[in-house]
């Protein structure tokens, strides 16, 4: 949407991908189909690794048919020789390619476009297919074919089918891949435009092609199928042991863990996979939708066929994830009750252990205080031995001293003196230790 010189005047700067946007809902316009026609579609899963071998077997078809060659990021390109035409698109995991012919063969589905292509190119194309169909627009009118008739298109397999587009066609298509790898679509045009036969013709592949893509997870959740139930069992299990008390909360802790850790393994490679098919399955929904079906006597309408054959196997993928889902949350919910059933066994134990220390620590004191009454009813000894030496010497030196009685006087002012000495260190030791207490990281 390329700004006119006024506009770039008098409108604020634009977002960078303002035009990129505005033209996304443009990007790919359903091709229009002359009756009678016919059309192949193949859809091919990609792996983000072989995008670019992708673009380069299209670029080596181009200069085949000498055309212009799709740029490098290009997701959707058409080209064609003649009446023969290809049509590419690259959508999130698969990509498709479409080829369509004017006019019929001799017989139904007896040359479809694909014969144009050269030897081999089909098969080279990166990746592996997903889904293959022929289909044929055969002109109609106000009558259409009985369910007999119908059914010789497809191998005399009575088809599902109904009335298209407000009764301006039919489709018809048995949802089977036939003896050349390809499914079959037939589509009569009643008075459809060929806009009109061109949107119908898509979203019968894209219908098609959903229904495969929607399946994909099928497979996953039948094989979980039986895991889920031994998981379940572990589960119920573990939490009778843990509610019982029965084995160590080690052992409950180690096996919970590699329970929960079996169960989001599997979440991880299937949560994805569930998604994308719930995406896909509403897609073929509204695609049924939008095709506006009535019914034909005798035959089932798509969304008949759908619902009967492909709603089961969604509400199995639905139901697994459920219970995968379900399981992970009560395994968090079983881990977090044992969690602090041994955090309240582990405080219980570390209440007792400074129990245990503080019991330690009060007979050490006992101890101690004993001792320091010991030390100083030695130091007094000690100190009155000193002092009567002391006495005995001055009086050896003729000083008039009694001995006894100064020994006897030195000894209270000893033991006050050493008492004294003991609480003044006592008391400079609770202050360093309560100091420690208030500022612990000095």
């Amino acid at each position: 949407m390329p700004n006119s010189g006024l506009n770039a005047g008098i409108l604020p700067p634009s977002i960078s991908n303002r035009t990129e946007l505005a033209l996304e809902v443009h990007a790919r316009p359903p091709q229009a189909i002359e009756t009678p026609a016919r059309m192949t579609q193949v859809a091919v899963l990609v792996s983000p690794a072989a995008r670019e071998a992708e673009l380069a077997h299209l670029r080596a078809l181009c200069a085949t048919w000498q055309v212009s060659p799709p740029p490098a990021h290009a997701s959707h390109f058409s080209a064609g020789v003649g009446e023969f035409r290809l049509r590419w698109e690259r959508h999130g995991e698969f990509s498709s390619y479409t080829f369509s012919l004017s006019g019929l063969g001799p017989e139904a589905f007896s040359q479809p476009p694909i014969r144009n292509l050269p030897p081999g190119w089909l098969r080279g194309i990166p990746g592996e297919t997903l889904y293959a169909a022929h289909a044929e627009v055969i002109k109609g009118n106000e009558e259409l074919p009985s369910p007999e008739e119908v059914a010789g298109y497809f191998d005399e397999r009575l088809p599902v089918g109904a009335v298209i587009g407000g009764g301006a066609g039919a489709a018809f298509t048995d949802f089977w891949i036939h003896a050349d790898g390809f499914a079959r679509f037939v589509m009569i045009d009643r008075s459809l435009t060929p806009r009109q036969a061109g949107r119908m013709l898509q979203r019968l592949f894209e219908i098609e092609t959903y229904r495969i893509l929607a399946l994909l997870a099928f497979p996953l959740a039948k094989g979980l199928g039986a895991h889920l139930a031994k998981w379940e069992q572990a589960l119920a299990d573990l939490a009778d042991n843990i509610a019982r008390g029965t084995g160590s909360d080690e052992s409950n802790m180690q096996l919970l863990t590699q329970l929960a850790a079996d169960i989001e393994s599997a979440l991880a490679r299937t949560e994805t996979r569930c998604a994308a098919s719930r995406a896909y399955y509403a897609l073929i929904t509204r695609r049924i939708a939008e095709l506006r079906e009535e019914r034909i006597a005798g035959l089932q309408t798509i969304e008949e066929f759908m619902s009967r054959r492909l709603s089961p196997a969604i509400a199995t993928i639905s139901s697994t994830e459920g219970r995968l889902r379900a399981l992970s949350e009560r395994v968090g919910q079983v881990s977090g009750q044992l969690a602090t059933r041994v955090a309240i066994a582990r405080e219980a134990q570390n209440q007792f252990l400074l129990s245990a220390l503080n019991r330690r620590a009060e007979i050490q004191f006992h101890l101690q205080r004993a001792i320091e009454g010991l030390s100083v009813s030695a130091i007094v000894y000690y100190g009155a031995g000193l002092v009567g030496y002391l006495a005995k010497a001055a009086k050896e030196i003729g000083i008039r001293l009694d001995v006894e009685v100064v020994v006897g006087v030195s000894i209270p002012i000893i033991a006050l003196v050493s008492v004294w000495a003991v609480f003044r260190a006592h008391r400079r030791i609770t202050n360093v230790a309560r100091s420690d207490a208030l500022n612990p990281d000095v």
